[in-house]
Formats: structure tokens, C-alpha cells, sequence
């Protein structure tokens, strides 16, 4: 089997992301690749569509509406990060007390996390998503102040990022990939470009 890295040479790699976090991801497969961001995509849904199925249609929604047309050699990667818990979908918190508010609905809970990740050229377009079970522990009033107060989690589906305090002091366990609860899949996501650039 040929490297990831040598069969996406011929391509020049794309992130659609602002995502500090996903540019630290992206660039631990070892290939290289450029930052181009979007500016503000709509966010908003049919509140009918399933909960899962939301972050795959944003994530295409962002490829789409991307800023300029495509070049013949250019390969564009955009995805959206959604938490979900029991059933009610939790994206980016509108402030603090809606971030406070969420982390509430977290404390001692189950809940999901979704990406949906669309990889696209001017030929063709591919698209898949990832999910993670997390579970936190119980958390007090005043740790999730003290969080959302020094970490300012207002970037974040679900008002919390894996790889900071929270992450280190809630979560309890976690079933599927990490990388994608930090906003990611990385490890399908490299299997799904060596499918895509197998059949380009």
C-alpha cells in the first residue's frame, strides 16, 4: 500500500477551517497543506433532519459555499463538529451563560460527538462522519464557571474542548476516537482521502 503522503502529493491539500485545533490535527498525517478560511457559513438546519446527519450536511454546506472555485490540482477538506445529548443538539454556545447552560446539561451525562467531514475537487465530491461516545462525571457549579470563566470555550460545540482543563478533569470515558472529539477524525479521515484519491 502506497502512503497517504506520496498519493496525495499531486494534489494541493486545502483546510476550509479557521479551527487552530484542526490544523493541529490535520498536519499529524504528515502531509502538506494550506489554511484558506471561509468566513461566516449559515448554520442553521431543518430542525426535521436527524440529529447525526447534521454535521455531514454543514460540513458540505461549507465545501460548497466555499470562496472561490476550485483549481484542476486542488483538494478542499471542510468539516462541523456538533455535540449531541439526549437528542438536543449542542453547537457553538451564543455566551456565557448559554455555555454554562450546556455544560450543565453535560455534567455526569452521556453524549455523542459528531463530525461530518467533505472532500471535495473540481471532479468529484466525498463525504463521511465520525461519532464518539464521551462520558463526564458529575460536575459542580463551580467548576464549570471556573472553566467557562479562564477557558472561554465560545468556539467549541458543546462549550468544552477535550484537550483542555475540562477534558483532563471530566470526562470519564470515552468509545471511538479521541481526535474527533478534539474536532477531527483523523485516522478515518486519512482512510477515506486513500479511497478518494484511489478512485480520482
Amino acid at each position: 500500500m502506497t502512503l497517504l503522503k506520496e498519493k496525495i502529493k499531486k494534489h494541493r491539500v486545502i483546510l476550509g477551517s479557521a479551527s487552530p485545533r484542526r490544523n493541529y490535527l490535520l498536519r499529524g498525517l504528515d502531509f502538506d497543506f494550506t489554511v484558506e478560511t471561509n468566513g461566516e457559513i449559515p448554520e442553521d438546519f431543518d430542525p426535521s433532519i436527524k440529529a447525526e446527519d447534521v454535521p455531514l450536511l454543514l460540513s458540505q454546506r461549507k465545501s460548497r459555499m466555499f470562496h472561490r472555485e476550485l483549481e484542476k490540482e486542488e483538494l478542499l477538506i471542510t468539516a462541523d463538529t456538533l455535540v449531541i445529548c439526549n437528542g438536543e443538539i449542542l453547537g457553538k454556545p451564543e455566551g456565557r451563560e448559554d455555555a454554562i447552560s450546556m455544560l450543565s446539561k453535560l455534567s455526569g451525562r452521556e453524549h455523542l460527538v459528531v463530525t461530518g467531514v467533505t472532500i471535495r475537487t473540481i471532479a468529484k465530491e466525498d463525504g463521511f462522519w465520525a461519532q464518539t461516545k464521551v462520558m463526564f462525571k458529575p460536575l459542580s457549579m463551580d467548576e464549570i464557571v471556573y472553566y467557562v470563566d479562564n477557558y472561554k470555550p465560545y468556539d467549541k460545540a458543546g462549550s468544552y474542548g477535550a484537550q483542555d482543563w475540562i477534558g483532563y478533569t471530566a470526562i470519564r470515558s470515552i468509545e471511538g476516537s479521541y481526535f474527533n472529539v478534539v474536532g477531527l477524525p483523523v485516522e478515518k479521515l486519512s482512510e477515506e482521502l486513500l479511497r478518494f484519491l484511489d478512485h480520482h
